[in-house]
């Protein structure tokens, strides 16, 4: 599976541009503010329907215009895919296969498949809970439909259940049925989902390990422990027994959205204890891991963006990756670099076939 061609109307920066890739290797090089990364986001959001950068989707529309377009050509198991996704602003996003519009976006998730190695992966580990559960649950979707649709439904639930008990507070009222009609249902799918994340670590952590070793000739030990309060046996009577407490908070303070994924190294905590380089090859690790559960699971090797990687690794993990990119352990892969005589003498020796895509800060139709 590869991406052949695609086409940015007013994307970010992008006023208009068209681009033919390499089924193999692309280089997108420039300077920095010239709209490389936007490039990859726009790949990104292909695939995924959402960027990788902005969580509001109007967000991703050139300032001075009012609707952006990407369009793109995949092709996967000798047949070409036409996808198209357009945002007008104030209206929802329109996305078509072939032209017609998905049913339901999350039909399209997973059917191509996206890996991106970003400089600001570190922030898995310094930051909150909530990029880690993101990093997992952006995998699993990938990889499993049903995720998907209880993910987003537990979601949507969890958010009524939040509106109904910020109601209550205001009135000092608890109506009592009307409050299970939502925790009933988001219990049920908290179980759920807290199974499948379980089992899905239980398989990613020895593939994550093998890289980790990898990429740091056997160093040191990491882990990887999900938390989860959904993993007592009493949940459901602990969730039915939080409903004051609730109430004061004006939002749901158990479930599967609190969980977190503790990173170890030798026992320790990375991010207390683990230098810029250990928590460099953790992050590699774990976006190695992840490209590898989803070829196993999706029989396809996932589009692979390595977003200015070169500044942020040391010669022996860059020959590392090279080596991969080399033994075709990757598919198509994206990478970019403000510096492009850094590039090409990195990938002189490469066996695959290279193209450069030279980003300006003004953006005409590129063919």
């Amino acid at each position: 599976m590869f991406l052949e061609k695609i086409y940015l109307s007013n994307f970010k920066n992008y006023e208009e541009a068209s681009y033919t890739f390499s089924p193999e290797v692309n280089c997108i090089v420039g300077e920095n503010g010239s709209g490389k990364t936007n490039l990859l986001d726009a790949i990104y959001f292909l695939a995924l329907s959402k960027s990788a950068i902005h969580h509001q989707d109007a967000h991703n529309i050139n300032h001075d215009t009012e609707f952006m377009l990407v369009d793109g050509i995949f092709k996967k198991n000798n047949r070409t895919h036409q996808i198209t996704c357009s945002i007008q602003r104030g209206q929802r996003k329109i996305l078509m296969h072939e032209k017609k519009p998905y049913e339901r976006i999350s039909d399209h998730i997973g059917q191509f498949p996206v890996v991106l190695i970003a400089p600001d992966d570190t922030e898995l580990i310094k930051e909150g809970s909530d990029e880690r559960r993101r990093f997992f649950d952006g995998v699993l979707s990938q990889m499993d439909t049903e995720y998907l649709t209880d993910y987003q439904q537990y979601n949507r639930i969890l958010e009524q259940r939040n509106g109904l008990l910020k109601i209550f507070a205001e009135r000092n009222f608890i109506d009592q049925d009307l409050l299970d009609t939502y925790s009933d249902p988001l219990v049920k799918l908290a179980l759920r989902i807290y199974k499948q994340r379980r089992n899905f670590v239980d398989t990613f952590l020895p593939i994550f390990k093998k890289h980790y070793t990898t990429i740091s000739e056997g160093r040191e030990e990491v882990e990887i422990i999900y938390e989860s309060e959904v993993a007592s046996g009493e949940f459901p009577q602990e969730f039915r027994l939080n409903r004051q407490t609730d109430v004061r908070a004006q939002r749901t303070t158990k479930g599967i959205h609190k969980d977190d994924y503790i990173f170890e190294i030798d026992t320790y905590p990375i991010k207390k204890f683990g230098s810029q380089g250990q928590q460099k090859a953790f992050v590699m690790a774990l976006r190695l891991a992840q490209f590898e559960m989803i070829e196993k699971h999706k029989e396809v090797k996932p589009i692979l963006l390595l977003d200015d990687i070169f500044d942020k690794l040391d010669d022996r993990r860059i020959n590392k990756l090279i080596e991969s990119i080399d033994n075709h352990t990757f598919g198509q892969v994206f990478i970019t670099d403000a510096r492009p005589e850094r590039t090409q003498k990195i990938l002189e020796n490469v066996k695959a076939e290279v193209k450069y895509f030279n980003i300006s800060n003004e953006h005409k139709t590129v063919i």
